[in-house]
This record gives C-alpha cells, sequence and structure tokens, in this order.
C-alpha cells in the first residue's frame, strides 16, 4: 500500500536538488538557534515563533503579511518548498500546512528530520542564502483543513472524531505544561471529552522518518479515528504536533475531511465552561 500523494523526499533527493532553483528549501525548528550551527545548503530559516506568528494576537500571520514574509525569503508561488526540522519535523509539518492553508500546493516534506541529516554524514552550511525577492500571493485560508473552538465544541456533542496527539501524560491531565513551556500551558489538564489518545510518535519510525501505509490506517482505525469515516479534528498543546499528525491522515492516507485544530489544549484548556475529561 503507497501513500496516498507524492509529498514526501527522502534526503537523497534532497542532496541531488540542492542547486535547483525551482525549489527552495525551508528549516523550521522548534529551536531556532539549530539552524545557525548548520543546515541543508541552501535552506531558508524561519523561525516559527517570530517570523511565522502575528506578535500580537494569539493567531499565525495574514495573507498578506504571510505573502510578504515567503516573497522577502525568495519563495514564490511557482517555487516547490521543501520543508523539513527538528523534533521529527512538527513546525515543518506545522508550515507545510500552514502554506496549504494559504494555497500553495507546491510543497514536500523530507522524510526525516534535520538529525536524520547530519546522521547520515551529509553536507552542511551556516550561511544563510540571499535568494532575490520574490512575489507570493496567498490565496484566502482554507478553512476545510482548519478548526476553530466552535467546532471543536460541536465535535464533542458528535459528529467528528477527536484525536489527542499529546503524550499520555498529557492526555491524562497528570501534566498540565510540558517543562521549559509554561507559558504554553492551560489552567487545566486533561483532554477533550471523547478524544482519542494516538501519540503523534506512533506514526514514525526510530530514525523519525514515517511508518507505511498500511501501518499507519491500522494504527489510526484500531484507535477508531478513522473507523466510521466521519470528520477527524486533530489537536495537541499548541498545533504543531497535532500538524503532524495531519500530515500523516490528511497528506498521506488521503483522508479528505481532516482539520488540525490550532488552538489546542492552551486554548481549549483556557475556556471559561469548555467541557474536559481526565479519564484514560
Amino acid at each position: 500500500m503507497s501513500y496516498a500523494k507524492d509529498v514526501l523526499v527522502e534526503t537523497d533527493w534532497v542532496a541531488e536538488h540542492l542547486d535547483d532553483d525551482s525549489i527552495r528549501i525551508v528549516e523550521v525548528d522548534e529551536n531556532p538557534a539549530l539552524y545557525a550551527q548548520g543546515h541543508i545548503p541552501g535552506a531558508i530559516g524561519f523561525d516559527w515563533k517570530a517570523d511565522l506568528q502575528d506578535q500580537v494576537e494569539r493567531n499565525f500571520l495574514g495573507p498578506e503579511d504571510f505573502g510578504a514574509l515567503m516573497g522577502s525569503r525568495g519563495i514564490s508561488n511557482d517555487h516547490t518548498v521543501v520543508l523539513y526540522g527538528d523534533r521529527n519535523n512538527w513546525f515543518a509539518a506545522y508550515t507545510y500546512w500552514y502554506l496549504l492553508y494559504y494555497g500553495h500546493n507546491k510543497v514536500k516534506l523530507v522524510n526525516g528530520p534535520r538529525e536524520k541529516w547530519i546522521a547520515e554524514g551529509r553536507e552542511t552550511s551556516t550561511e544563510s542564502p540571499a535568494y532575490p525577492e520574490a512575489t507570493f500571493t496567498a490565496a484566502a485560508g482554507d478553512d476545510t483543513i482548519r478548526a476553530y473552538r466552535d467546532e471543536v465544541r460541536g465535535a464533542v456533542e458528535g459528529g467528528s472524531n477527536l484525536v489527542d496527539v499529546r503524550s499520555p501524560q498529557e492526555y491524562s491531565g497528570e501534566l498540565i505544561a510540558m517543562a521549559g513551556y509554561e507559558q504554553e500551558g492551560a489552567q487545566r489538564g486533561g483532554h477533550i471529552p471523547g478524544a482519542a489518545s494516538v501519540p503523534w510518535a506512533q506514526a514514525v519510525n526510530e530514525n523519525g522518518t514515517f511508518k507505511s501505509a498500511e501501518e499507519l490506517r491500522d494504527l489510526y482505525t484500531s484507535k477508531g479515528v478513522l473507523a466510521d469515516g466521519a470528520p477527524v479534528v486533530a489537536y495537541c498543546r499548541i498545533g504543531e504536533r497535532s500538524a503532524h499528525t495531519w500530515f500523516v491522515l490528511h497528506e498521506l492516507l488521503g483522508e479528505s475531511d481532516v482539520k488540525n485544530y490550532d488552538g489546542s489544549w492552551t486554548e481549549w484548556g483556557n475556556l471559561v465552561g469548555a467541557p474536559i475529561e481526565k479519564s484514560v
């Protein structure tokens, strides 16, 4: 069983396309400092918090600002964007989802994180590329792949399958905020009622590459996420790990009705009157 869409590239492919001007390689790390320590030659570095987030409200950039950011880094609507990053491509998958949200479908994800590239002894660079400014026009946001809290409230009442991709400790309520991320925590621990627990890491091998399509479908079907064909909403803490799971379900398995709730537990766990569960 092959993946539904041709959206992954292997490290060998990346190495062969380093001088291909039709692509732009982009690194997006949880720890943005890693980019300066060494990255794939020619790769553009995005700071997920400073570059990709609105600096006033908790939201990502609007279409005009997003288009301006891409263009200023030399990314046009004609370029194929190839994404990778640390932590098993969490924020790379988030940026992939972000690009699709704004209508840019020419995008690929490296099958494996930056750690895989480095472990293979491949060339790295500490130089930041200076590509000529380009024109990037963002489309209106595609809300068929993004869930908001009101839709999640509706999912609690039935009609959609919720999947919590955080750790079992976060899901149970034992852990309210991850160490070092207290600002992204919530008033309460637990999970959204009815959500299945399928930690994102169950979708990947030890080296960060994705499991086979057959293994992935068996995993999410066995957990009830795909069992009845209902729409799926994935969430985590701030939306990056759930973007990884969204990528698996929507892009690799070809499930058409899958959304990422990027408000995630940081929003839901702070909402007045929002129901939660703590039982596993």
